[in-house]
């Protein structure tokens, strides 16, 4: 049986995450409109490039500001688990709209009460995708480390700047 000290101070984490994810919620930018096919389609050809250049095979998954798919391709010889991981990392991005590696870190410094929150996946290579200070979708990439994820995903993003 777990000592009530011991059961407390689990408590107490897992409050100041979900606190410390709230926080950060409150700054983060409001929803807009969802992010429409024309620009979903140039953020994935910016995605593509970034990975052709680099000789990577990923899945590029776009969603709008609520999580739901608006664009999505796969290259050549991309591992079979990538094509659900990148719609995973755009749903979370989406979702709690912050990048994926923002939850990745949050893990790594020991705040694991993340792998509780429902729809989380807590890997690089999520981000959401702003215009005009509000979130109209996010990409997700998968398919090469995470950190190089992540690099093709700031390409695609960066493609609306």
């Amino acid at each position: 049986m777990m000592p009530i000290k011991k059961m407390a101070q689990g408590v107490s984490v897992l409050v100041l995450s979900l606190a410390a994810l709230s926080a950060t919620a409150q700054q983060r930018p409001p929803y807009g409109a969802g992010i429409n096919l024309e620009t979903a389609k140039k953020v994935g050809a910016a995605a593509v490039a970034e990975a052709r250049k680099n000789n990577w095979n990923v899945a590029i998954a776009i969603v709008d500001n609520h999580g739901m798919l608006v664009y999505y391709e796969m290259l050549d010889d991309t591992q079979t688990a990538s094509a659900i991981i990148a719609l995973e990392k755009a749903r979370t991005s989406a979702t709690y709209r912050r990048p994926t590696k923002e939850l990745e870190d949050g893990i790594a410094g020991g705040r694991v009460a993340i792998l509780g929150l429902p729809g989380a996946t807590p890997i690089e290579g999520g981000l959401p995708i702003v215009v005009g200070g509000k979130m109209i979708g996010a990409v997700g990439i998968s398919g090469v480390t995470s950190q190089q994820d992540g690099v093709v995903a700031k390409a695609g993003v960066e493609a609306l700047k």
